[in-house]
């Protein structure tokens, strides 16, 4: 049976990765992309997001624009990680114009679709997660009518990546996080922090992975460039779980999303976001005492099939 996925997306080096890997699955049907702020303005997003559906072929895929900043606060960006426009500052004389993006508004786009498609679309967000929480306020039915949200953010051991405790897309719009999580009762799972760089591939792999004779790869290889250096510098060999490596964050999210089989083990827990806290606003709140009376859990994921997640990354780039 064909998934319908809808993607949210910061685009930056792993987000193209991760829609990459939706495009390339056979059983998948990408009915639309959502941009919004995150790993740089979501006017780059928008580009970015176009630059992927061109590599892949798929630029009649329709892209929103969403929101250009976060609930509250100032916009927090990963250019010291993803390049000032998010895909490794790679000039590209041949980027699609912005008005390839959708006149109509990507919270309203995402609402249209769901309601179009009641019970059949899973959103897949890698991304803060601002777009989520104003559809939310607009149709609080919006939730009910998915049949399921895969989120890459939040963090279990509040080892954060941006600030002391928190996750970066968490930490880019902590009050989203905290509506979603705590508005969104359709099935939930989550590729947290910690998780993805627990499974994170080796950099051998990486070199097979980037070195097939494809256009896809080529595209890859130039933008991930920048990211990959940084992945070995003094600030991520500090931030990184368990080593450096390639860990494509948003990817394990999306493997979750096409392949029902993929996770291996995974906890299932009330969670919450911290909002007040001077060193833990944005820290995601795993609750595995019931304290916080919540009858919603998600499922938070342990282990995968790094097997099958190695076979999904090698066909993104085929």
């Amino acid at each position: 049976m064909t998934k319908k996925l809808l993607i949210d997306v910061d685009c930056g080096v792993d987000d193209a990765q991760a829609i990459m890997m939706a495009l390339a699955a056979p059983n998948v049907e990408v009915l639309g992309i959502t941009c919004v702020h995150g790993n740089t303005t979501v006017e780059n997003v928008c580009r970015n997001t176009l630059r992927v559906l061109k590599v892949c072929h798929k630029l009649e895929i329709p892209v929103f624009k969403g929101a250009d900043k976060p609930i509250l606060g100032k916009c927090i960006q990963a250019e010291h990680f993803h390049g000032m426009d998010g895909l490794g500052d790679v000039p590209d004389l041949n980027v699609p114009g912005l008005d390839m993006i959708q006149e109509e508004g990507g919270v309203s786009a995402m609402i249209r679709l769901v309601n179009e498609n009641p019970g059949q679309i899973t959103l897949v967000a890698t991304a803060p997660l601002t777009n989520l929480a104003l559809a939310v306020k607009l149709d609080p039915s919006f939730p009910s009518k998915l049949k399921g949200v895969f989120i890459m953010g939040g963090n279990t051991e509040s080892r954060g990546n941006t600030t002391v405790c928190a996750e970066f897309n968490f930490a880019a719009d902590p009050e989203a996080a905290y509506i979603v999580l705590n508005e969104y009762h359709c099935p939930t799972t989550m590729a947290c922090w910690e998780f993805t760089c627990r499974s994170k591939l080796s950099w051998t792999f990486c070199a097979a992975w980037l070195g097939q004779k494809t256009e896809k790869a080529h595209f890859m290889e130039n933008i991930f460039r920048f990211s990959m250096g940084k992945s070995v510098s003094e600030r991520m060999q500090k931030e990184f779980v368990a080593g450096t490596g390639l860990v494509s964050c948003d990817s394990y999210a999306m493997a979750a999303a096409i392949d029902d089989g993929i996770v291996l083990e995974s906890d299932c827990y009330p969670v919450s976001v911290e909002l007040t806290g001077r060193h833990t606003r944005g820290m995601m709140v795993l609750d595995t005492t019931d304290k916080l009376n919540k009858t919603h859990n998600v499922q938070v994921i342990k282990k995968m099939d790094l097997d099958k997640f190695m076979e999904m990354m090698m066909k993104a780039l085929q």
